[in-house]
């Protein structure tokens, strides 16, 4: 799974939740370009992304991840303090597939990357 925080606490607590409770192998990016970078050459289980980054900012890391990469398809979850309607929606409709707001709730979010998980397997098996 790819963390992608400019907030190191939050990337460690991720990391760590996901790794403990879910058997993850994680990778952190602090940065936009470090999360494009690796999300052109890495294919991740799932991918979650803060949306208040410096830079392109969560949203463009979004809309290049859908557009160009091998993640494409991959779920992508945002974690965020962005609570907009507005915003959250326009994240959706470009290809988000949940979201959770921060501060982080270890179970719900949990519950969110499971359903993401389960619901690519399911994909994938009905695409062959």
């Amino acid at each position: 799974m790819l963390v992608i925080d400019d907030e190191e606490s939050t990337r460690l607590l991720l990391a760590r939740m996901l790794s403990q409770e879910l058997n993850a192998e994680v990778q952190l990016a602090g940065t936009c370009e470090q999360a494009l970078r690796y999300a052109s050459t890495y294919v991740y289980d799932a991918i979650l992304l803060d949306l208040l980054m410096p830079g392109i900012g969560g949203f463009g890391v979004l809309h290049d991840i859908r557009r160009n990469s091998p993640n494409a398809a991959t779920p992508v979850i945002l974690v965020t303090q962005v609570a907009e309607k507005d915003t959250l929606d326009r994240c959706l409709a470009a290809g988000a597939n949940a979201y959770h707001l921060k501060p982080i709730e270890r179970g719900e979010l949990l519950e969110i990357v499971r359903d993401q998980l389960a619901a690519r397997a399911k994909r994938k098996t009905t695409t062959r």
